[in-house]
């Protein structure tokens, strides 16, 4: 298959990229810096050359939007909103000029979209959508916003020969340097992997493996259209979370941190507190009922394989360093 990736050279962009690639299916990356092979350059806003890749192309996942690693500013925020909105739109338009438009669009959204919760999980059918929670910052408002209006735009758009799958993604937990995972983990090794805030709040996350089979399980079944929640079935709280993390690197204490601590180390690391604070008991209860079985269900044995290729990955680079410093 020809799949094209809109915004495909981050994180998750790298991780489908590399699976896909090596699955055997022609990969294009739409980027606004091409740098390698198979990567054509757009800028998320404006129609030019790159369309003609999506036409006749057999699915287009989009991934394109701006970090949400970084301060929640209002300049920020809005560059959040438009990044995402935008780029949605010039695919859908793309989508919709195409002479032979792809089978299936999966659309990158947020397991955020969701309110900030303790009392029960969300799933696509009962899950409550956030915006209106009582005692939480006003900007949590915004990001829900965000969400809404992320998924809002595939779904106006006129498609209609390809298929619309929104993707409510939880975190995706990859040993890729740079990534969620690595800065978790690096937060452990400094000793501050305890409880956040009490340590109450859930955390919703999926192995990067199991993120690559359900895109491709969504891929194939040809049934399946609109939200799916991306998401390991078992969400836990942050302090259980974290303990399983420390206890797979081999850590024996995490320090705990208030919820002011948390604004100071957000601070420091260039991010936002919502991202440690908010509540996100997310489950995927499409993926479930459609009999899709996760490898990586449970967070302790997710957390021990990804320890384990993360270390695997640094053995690899030193032995690699050592070859070239011995040749030269």
């Amino acid at each position: 298959m020809k799949i094209v990736i809109p915004g495909g050279t981050g994180q998750v962009g790298t991780i489908l990229n590399r699976a896909l690639s090596a699955a055997g299916h022609e990969v294009v990356v739409l980027t606004r810096r091409p740098a390698h092979e198979r990567e054509v350059e757009w800028d998320g806003r404006t129609w030019g050359p790159w369309a003609e890749e999506i036409d006749g192309s057999d699915v287009v996942i989009n991934l394109a939007g701006r970090s949400v690693s970084c301060r929640y500013t209002p300049a920020n925020l809005r560059a959040m909103m438009d990044s995402r909105v935008h780029s949605t739109e010039i695919v859908g338009e793309a989508i919709a000029a195409a002479a032979r438009p792809p089978g299936v669009w999966l659309q990158m959204s947020t397991a955020t979209v969701y309110a900030h919760r303790f009392d029960a999980p969300n799933d696509e059918e009962t899950g409550v959508i956030g915006g209106s929670e009582p005692d939480v910052p006003d900007y949590w408002s915004y990001s829900v916003e965000i969400a809404r209006a992320w998924e809002r735009a595939q779904e106006v758009a006129d498609t209609p020969h390809t298929r619309k799958v929104a993707l409510r993604s939880a975190m995706v937990m990859s040993p890729d340097p740079g990534g969620v995972f690595d800065v978790l983990l690096r937060l452990a090794r400094l000793g501050l992997g305890g409880p956040v805030a009490g340590g109450g709040q859930y955390v919703s996350w999926i192995h990067d493996r199991d993120f690559v089979r359900a895109v491709e399980f969504l891929i194939e079944r040809d049934d399946l259209r609109g939200p799916v929640n991306l998401a390991a079935p078992r969400p836990l709280p942050q302090r259980a979370f974290m303990r399983d993390l420390r206890s797979a690197r081999g850590i024996p204490v995490g320090l705990p941190a208030t919820r002011a601590m948390a604004e100071l180390g957000a601070f420091a690391l260039r991010t936002d507190t919502e991202l440690l604070l908010k509540s996100r008991r997310v489950v995927p209860g499409r993926l479930l009922a459609e009999g899709f079985d996760f490898a990586y269900a449970d967070w302790p044995e997710a957390a021990g394989d990804l320890v384990r290729r993360r270390r695997g990955d640094r053995d690899r680079a030193g032995a690699e360093g050592a070859l070239v410093s011995g040749s030269s």
